[in-house]
Formats: C-alpha cells, sequence, structure tokens
C-alpha cells in the first residue's frame, strides 16, 4: 500500500549573509525545544505562495555560531519537529575550480567530511544504527534548486564535490592545492558536515546550495582568502540566493508524495540494536528523528 501524500513544508538554513525570508506570510519566529539543546536562534515560520516554510539562520540572526559550534543535532531535530519534510541549506563556500567563481552557485551532490570536533550523529551507546550517505543530497530536491537559480538568471554548476573543514581558519596554501588537486575537490566549506549526515539520519530530504564567495588560496592570481573581498561577495549572493528561495513554493508544491530517492526511508533498516537493549533515555530524545519506526 502506497503512502500517501503530505503537506510540503520546506526548511531553508540560511548561511552567512541570509539571515531570513523575505515575502512570508503570517510570519513569526517560533521557539523549539529540543533534547539536543537549542537550535542556533529561533525558527521563522510562515507560508510563501500557499506552501509552508521555515527558515533557521545557521550562525543565528546575530552570527554568534561559529562553524564548530553550530548546534547542528540540535537545529535538525527541531526542524524534523516542524514537520519538515525538505532542507534546502544555503552557505558560502571557497572555489577549487577557475570555472566556479566568485557569484557563482553550485548545488553539491558529493562531500569529503574533514570536521573533527563535532557531534555527527543522533545516535550513539544505547541504540546503534548505520544510515547510508553514498548519495547524501536528494536529486529531487536539487533539480528544484537548479531550476530556480537557472529562472533567477544565477549561473550555476551542476553537481561538486564540497570538503568540509573544521575551521574558523581559512586552508593552508598546502591544503588548499592537495583538496585541489589530489582529492578532486570542487568547493570548500565549513557548515554542511554534519547538517548533511543528520538530515538523513532524520529522514529529511536534503539539497546543498553552495554560493561561491572566492577562490580559497590555491588560485595563483587571487592569493589568500581576503575576509573583505568574501564580505562584498556575500552581500550579492543573498540577494540572489533569497530569489532562489523565493522560487521554491511553486517547483515543490505543496504536497508530496513519498521520496523516490528513499530519503524518507532512511532509517528502514539502520537500526541494529535489539528494541529489549535500547537505551530508554536515547530513546525519548529520538522521538522526532526516528519516531516512524521507534
Amino acid at each position: 500500500m502506497s503512502e500517501p501524500a503530505r503537506d510540503t513544508i520546506i526548511a531553508v538554513i540560511g548561511g552567512s549573509g541570509i539571515y531570513d525570508i523575505e515575502g512570508l506570510e503570517d510570519a513569526q519566529w517560533q521557539h523549539v525545544a529540543s533534547p539536543w539543546g537549542a537550535p542556533s536562534d529561533q525558527i521563522l515560520t510562515g507560508t510563501l505562495d500557499g506552501v509552508k516554510m521555515a527558515f533557521l539562520p545557521r550562525h543565528g540572526r546575530d552570527h554568534v555560531h561559529a562553524p564548530a559550534t553550530v548546534p547542528y543535532r540540535a537545529n535538525i531535530d527541531a526542524l524534523k519537529r516542524l514537520g519538515v519534510t525538505d532542507v534546502i541549506s544555503v552557505s558560502a563556500v571557497g572555489s577549487f575550480r577557475e570555472h566556479m567563481a566568485p557569484g557563482d552557485f553550485v548545488i553539491v551532490d558529493q562531500f569529503i567530511d574533514r570536521t573533527i570536533a563535532r557531534e555527527k550523529s543522533f545516535f550513539g551507546t544505547g541504540c546503534v544504527a548505520h544510515v547510508s550517505v553514498a548519495h547524501p543530497t536528494c536529486e529531487r530536491l536539487s533539480d528544484a534548486c537548479e531550476t530556480a537559480a537557472r529562472g533567477a538568471g544565477i549561473t550555476v554548476h551542476r553537481g561538486g564535490t564540497y570538503l568540509a573543514m573544521e575551521g574558523p581558519q581559512f586552508s593552508t596554501l598546502a591544503e588548499s592545492k592537495m583538496y585541489r588537486e589530489s582529492w578532486g575537490c570542487d568547493v570548500i566549506g565549513m557548515t554542511n558536515m554534519p547538517e548533511a549526515k543528520l538530515a538523513r539520519e532524520a529522514e529529511l530530504c536534503y539539497a546543498s546550495v553552495a554560493m561561491v564567495t572566492d577562490y580559497d588560496s590555491w588560485h595563483p592570481d587571487h592569493g589568500e582568502v581576503d575576509v573583505t573581498a568574501i564580505i562584498k561577495t556575500l552581500t550579492g549572493n543573498a540577494e540572489k540566493g533569497r530569489t532562489l528561495v523565493a522560487a521554491l513554493p511553486a517547483l515543490l508544491g505543496g504536497q508530496r508524495d513519498p521520496c523516490v530517492h528513499g530519503c524518507d526511508r532512511a532509517l528502514e533498516f539502520a537500526v541494529l540494536t535489539a528494541p529489549e537493549a535500547r537505551d530508554p533515555a536515547l530513546m525519548a530524545k529520538l522521538d522526532a528523528v526516528a519516531g516512524r519506526i521507534l
């Protein structure tokens, strides 16, 4: 028996330069409590073109969270508690490719996770689970983001590997060359991991829109990363990002069927711990993330 369609609720996790969604009807900032701690900020909810929307500023509205201190688990859990079905991550990145120039957008489809100081799973001792992140982004959502970007006249590149670094410092020249030449990465950022992994554990469709601000430090004609130049590019990218987001409700619609790529069934066979051995305290914390199967 097929699952019924349900309301689409699109969440946008906004990165540097994007701190709200313009044009929301019935907009209000909501506090959402999570057993995983406090989210980065309150969550802005409302409707856009008749489709329910949620917006979470990843770094907080005053940009108070560094990449390593963003409460990723609380953020994803809070969105799940709001009934979100689709998550669009918008973030600033450096580029390792000449043709992916500052001001361009990249619809990321792969990640290499080099972060080391972050909690990366909702599961652990007392309830062990292993989800697949072989294909960490949702192709259906990525299609919508690409269509929205092209419709807005944004130069967009479909597909790319995102190197997630710990930060908060930018890369050394040696690291930048290694990621570009030996590892084949396309862009570099500090925030999409473990965000994408946690979204998969929470059975949420996830797409990553990477907004290029600079060429990292590998480019012989650009030298080291200049924060002043980044901020200038961020301003232009933020306006493009808002235009992209505004087009998503019409593309995704107010109702959605189960994801054909299985994002919303990622936990189907992932939990290994026998029911009688599961830790009740952890199970209580997993009520939103894994309630469908637990």
